[in-house]
């Protein structure tokens, strides 16, 4: 097993905005972590698996501050954005040590995005008895938009795709053909099946795991602490990148509606979203261009004590502009975000709340990406 050299330093930050004004101090717990996606607490409240893209478990402990590589990922497609990709602990973790996981893989046609499950077992430094539950289909011969995040509710598995990187912009798009999964939200039991509810069961030719849809790619998805519903954000075409709130079979207008103009010309190719549509619109965008655009990845609602003036704040990570978004949300309204960590230089692929010390814990991006801490700061 590798193990990663941890080390920590703390730079005190004033958030500029006066509506989330809080003095805080960032912490970078460990770094040298090997192309990190997502991480996730274990019971004990403090150590923390990750996985990276590489097709690796990591294990950050946080007596020792030691990061420890992990055997038993399944076989990924690690090209382009491909990997070993989001992870959750089965909500009977505790009696179970069920992991939920999802990654690109090869199929027929190319790749696919696999949900599945394993069997961690810290004793012997792996993932065990790792099955597919689920793939996403059809496979596309790309090596883009695999969307990739989980959440549990209601019984349930809510996982987010992405569309491939399909650049037919018309109604013959991929994320507005309900019988392929791309470019979706899905819901699935917990052995990776669709629900007899699910909206779209009963329509011949439609792919039965579809809870939403027209959807880009997402790659940051959470459940709201008070009301339940799931809220997820999704990368747009050059601009456009977006923060939506999922209702049961609805079509969420990408490439039809969109805010974004397209790479390769730099020309709007779609209407923006307008009432009566026939779309649901999100409750928070950015226009076009890579001025000021936010491409997401990670995202948590602020549920503890350590910074109570962020009670019910969203935080969402900012992969290009490299900062921790924090936006204040009244009902479905969303303020436009402060910036947490600007400046750092740190690409942001996850966060999560420490569930014993309410404290921000947020994942790097890239080749040699930190774990870093956020904690409140009387200076």
């Amino acid at each position: 097993m590798t193990k990663f050299t941890a080390f920590t330093t703390a730079t005190a930050i004033m958030v500029a905005a006066p509506a989330f004004a809080q003095n805080y101090t960032h912490e970078v717990l460990a770094e040298g972590l090997e192309r990190p996606w997502a991480m996730e607490f274990l019971p004990n409240g403090d150590d923390i698996l990750m996985t990276g893209r590489n097709g690796t478990f990591f294990l950050y402990e946080a007596a020792t501050g030691d990061v420890t590589e992990l055997g038993g990922a399944p076989d990924v497609a690690t090209a382009g954005q491909g990997g070993l990709l989001d992870i959750a602990l089965a909500p009977d973790f505790e009696t179970s040590n069920v992991v939920y996981m999802t990654w690109s893989g090869a199929v027929d046609g190319g790749t696919t995005t696999h949900l599945g499950r394993g069997t961690l077992d810290l004793a012997a430094g792996e993932v065990t008895n790792v099955e597919t539950l689920f793939q996403v289909s059809p496979g596309v011969d790309s090596n883009a938009h695999y969307g990739s995040r989980i959440v549990f509710h209601d019984g349930h598995i809510f996982m987010g795709t992405g569309d491939r990187n399909n650049k037919d912009f018309g109604p013959e798009h991929i994320a507005q053909n309900i019988a392929t999964e791309n470019g979706s939200v899905l819901r699935l039991t917990m052995d990776g099946e669709a629900p007899a509810d699910n909206p779209f069961v009963d329509i011949a030719g439609a792919a039965p795991a579809i809870w939403s849809y027209g959807h880009r790619n997402i790659q940051a998805m959470t459940v709201h602490p008070d009301t339940g519903a799931i809220w997820l954000a999704e990368h747009g075409e050059a601009g456009g990148d977006e923060i939506n709130v999922v209702q049961r079979g609805e079509n969420y207008g990408w490439p039809l509606a969109a805010y974004g103009v397209d790479y390769r010309t730099g020309e709007q190719f779609a209407a923006v979203h307008q009432d009566g549509d026939g779309f649901v619109a999100p409750v928070y965008n950015w226009g076009p261009g890579r001025d000021d655009h936010f491409p997401p990845s990670g995202m948590a609602f602020y549920d503890g004590d350590a910074f109570p003036d962020w009670q019910g704040h969203l935080m969402v990570g900012n992969l290009f502009h490299e900062y921790l978004g924090l936006f204040a949300v009244d009902g479905d309204d969303v303020s436009a975000p402060a910036r947490l960590l600007e400046g750092e230089g740190h690409r942001i692929r996850d966060v999560k709340v420490g569930p014993n010390d309410g404290f921000i814990y947020v994942l790097g991006d890239g080749d040699s990406a930190p774990l870093l801490r956020i904690t409140p700061s009387e200076g």
